[in-house]
């Protein structure tokens, strides 16, 4: 059983994932004094009084606090600022929730002299049509192609209830509401697959909605798109 979290795709996973294990050693060690303290209290250990009312007691357990609070702040509100950041993009998908399945669109590709474009849906592999290698309840009938070391910038909305498009490893989540679209934007830096689900309860087949990304290297990627379009 894994408890840590999926391994980063992305720089900005690769930040968050940092931050998460530092807040948890932050937590470990207040724990730990707290604990430690509480236990020698309700043992009847003797305490100097000291401890207790000198004013530079007051001042450490005032200080040390404010110190861990702002070595959290500081790099969250970084992070925050760096996920909404405007970047140039080279590569637009807009994916469209549905109940129970997505669609997604590459507005920047269109088959020349028509107005066909390049969109599909994405539907949960059934159980029993499953290949001997597919992820059961996580593989998908058409998956998301996407370039590494590219900026793409998803366009997420919904066409029906709320939905959210999430896939941990590229540290990647956002609702899909309808009638609002929403924006994130991130950078695949190695090729595989990578899976996500919806996390938003939207209805009875809510855990049959999986997002499954191919991230490839660009000349796979532009052959995959012209045989698509033709």
């Amino acid at each position: 059983m894994n408890l840590n979290l999926q391994d980063a795709n992305s720089p900005l996973m690769e930040e968050l994932t940092q931050l998460h294990d530092f807040i948890n050693l932050v937590l470990v060690f207040v724990l730990s004094f707290v604990g430690v303290i509480m236990v020698l209290m309700a043992a009847g250990k003797h305490i100097n009084q000291n401890l207790l009312e000198m004013q530079m007691v007051e001042w450490v357990w005032t200080l040390i606090p404010a110190a861990l609070l702002l070595q959290i702040a500081l790099p969250s509100l970084l992070l925050l600022y760096m996920l909404d950041e405007s970047v140039d993009s080279t590569l637009t998908l807009k994916t469209l929730g549905h109940q129970w399945y997505w669609s997604y669109e590459y507005s920047d590709f269109w088959a020349m002299g028509s107005d066909k474009g390049l969109e599909f849906d994405a539907y949960m592999v059934a159980t029993s049509e499953l290949e001997k290698n597919g992820f059961r309840l996580l593989d998908v009938d058409n998956r998301a192609v996407l370039p590494v070391h590219t900026q793409v910038r998803m366009l997420i909305s919904s066409a029906d209830v709320l939905h959210s498009w999430t896939v941990p490893s590229l540290g990647v989540k956002a609702d899909a509401v309808p009638g609002r679209l929403n924006q994130v934007k991130f950078i695949s830096q190695r090729p595989g697959l990578y899976f996500g689900q919806c996390s938003e309860i939207c209805g009875a087949n809510h855990s049959f909605m999986p997002i499954v990304v191919e991230s490839v290297n660009l000349s796979t990627f532009s052959n995959w798109v012209a045989a698509s379009l033709d």
